[in-house]
């Protein structure tokens, strides 16, 4: 039973039950939500859902808890951030369970939403129990276990949604899913309740800068998911680009007159180490479209089965899992910077490899390999840095919001970078180009990402942040 006294609050000292827990929640949408990427094919196959509506489904995880994951980061502060890391476990079975009975486009969509409002609650509040209950070289190593569910998440979806999809089938994904949910509510039991006390301030909620948030992010999804299907000048696609410019001009129209209780409070961003942690998260991020072309490309173009697929991934795996904790020592002797920027650079050049499509199969499995092995070097070294440059330059009152919005960009920098790369992709070869040409141009869309995520890092984070 939680309990809610402010004194064993402060007296309580995060363990490594809460950070076990931590990390099965996080993997629930890393993992498991993400191993999506891997096995697009077979759940075309299996549901029958359209290559463009599929691609939309697959993005709407990340969208949705791109577009609410600061709505739960700040009710959590408000409201309890052990309650909405209940409420994410609550919303991750709920969405397993719609997509293991889903037989139509319709459920499949529905459970991909209940899973980014699930990552939107899980996210943002673990991130501020960590923040509350460890501090100085104990905060960065829970920070490290809650990058490896994040990106080693990341990096095992491929190989573990292979696998999975290929002996037991890719529903069972999800079963596993809920598994660890119920785990990780288990180990969380106990834990003192965490919130900002009242202050008197009863401002009301931003309802109509979340509304246009939203308009504007789904419009500008449709566009690029649909834009290929229905043409770039037909009238649909038309129209959702203006009510995407309408809808962002509203936003900040908006949010610029409601600032004492706005939905994204932008004074966040007056701190640069913040606004460059954040940018390049995002950016970097949106390098997760590289998955969904790559594995796809590799099943659809050279005939390798889904768990075949995955294994050509594991040095990410290994890597990713290996590096964070070096990241960690790293940020410790010589601050956030170098390793930011040369993680950054790694990632880029691991995607450029597998960019190679014109090599013959072994030459390219080679280059793949090598490629998956720089990908989650990078990631490694420019996670932990990153994430400790963000929460810990933001104000302690304001936590459970800072992290909403370095999650945010996370979560938007994936659904965008994975709607980008699919759609390039899709168009491509929708107009007749080979599937390598369209792997390559879909790849290296993702090796731009990497550039403007060194160049933002070059340009706004200071050399002694982290020290």
């Amino acid at each position: 039973m939680k309990n809610n006294n402010p004194h064993l609050v402060e007296s309580y000292v995060g363990s490594d039950r809460l950070i076990c827990g931590i990390v099965l929640g996080v993997i629930t949408f890393w993992l498991f939500a993400q191993s999506l990427v891997n096995v697009a094919p077979d759940v075309q196959r299996s549901i029958g859902i359209e290559l463009g509506s599929l691609n939309l489904a697959i993005s709407l995880t990340a969208l949705f808890s791109g577009c609410f994951i600061v709505v739960a980061g700040g009710l959590a502060d408000k409201l309890g951030r052990v309650k909405f890391t209940y409420l994410g476990f609550i919303l991750s079975i709920m969405g397993s369970l719609c997509l293991i009975f889903a037989h139509d486009v319709m459920l499949f969509s529905l459970g991909r939403v209940i899973q980014g409002l699930s990552a939107a609650c899980i996210m943002p509040s673990t991130l501020a129990l960590v923040k509350t209950f460890y501090n100085g070289a104990a905060r960065q190593r829970a920070l490290s276990f809650w990058s490896i569910g994040s990106w080693g998440g990341s990096g095992l979806c491929s190989l573990a949604g292979g696998a999975i999809a290929t002996y037991l089938g890719w529903r069972w994904i999800f079963i596993f899913s809920i598994i660890c949910a119920l785990l990780g509510m288990y180990l969380i039991r106990g834990i003192p309740e965490s919130k900002v006390q009242d202050t008197g301030n009863k401002a009301k909620f931003d309802y109509s800068g979340l509304f246009v948030f939203v308009i504007a992010l789904l419009s500008l999804n449709l566009v690029i998911t649909k834009g290929a299907a229905f043409g770039w000048t037909s009238s649909l696609i038309v129209c959702l680009a203006i009510i995407c410019v309408i809808a962002i001009s509203c936003f900040f129209i908006i949010e610029w007159r409601k600032r004492a209780a706005a939905f994204i409070d932008f004074s966040l961003f007056k701190n640069k180490p913040y606004r460059g942690a954040t940018l390049s998260n995002f950016l970097l991020n949106s390098v997760a479209g590289t998955l969904l072309v790559a594995n796809t490309y590799i099943q659809t173009g050279r005939g390798f089965s889904p768990f075949q697929t995955g294994l050509l991934s594991i040095g990410y795996l290994i890597t990713v899992l290996a590096m964070i904790r070096v990241g960690e020592k790293v940020l410790q002797k010589i601050g956030a910077k170098k390793p930011m920027i040369l993680g950054t650079i790694m990632t880029g050049t691991g995607v450029a490899l597998m960019a190679l499509t014109f090599l013959s199969d072994t030459f390219y499995v080679a280059a793949v390999l090598i490629g998956f092995i720089l990908f989650g070097l990078g990631l490694g070294f420019y996670a932990t840095p990153s994430i400790d440059t963000a929460i810990a330059n933001a104000p302690a009152n304001k936590i459970g919001m800072a992290s909403g919005v370095y999650k945010m960009a996370s979560s938007l920098g994936g659904a965008f970078g994975i709607a980008i790369s699919a759609s390039v992709y899709a168009a491509l070869l929708s107009l007749r180009y080979s599937n390598e040409i369209a792997a390559t141009i879909g790849l290296l869309v993702n090796v731009s990402f990497c550039f403007l995520s060194t160049v933002s890092i070059i340009l706004l984070v200071p050399k002694d942040a982290g020290k």
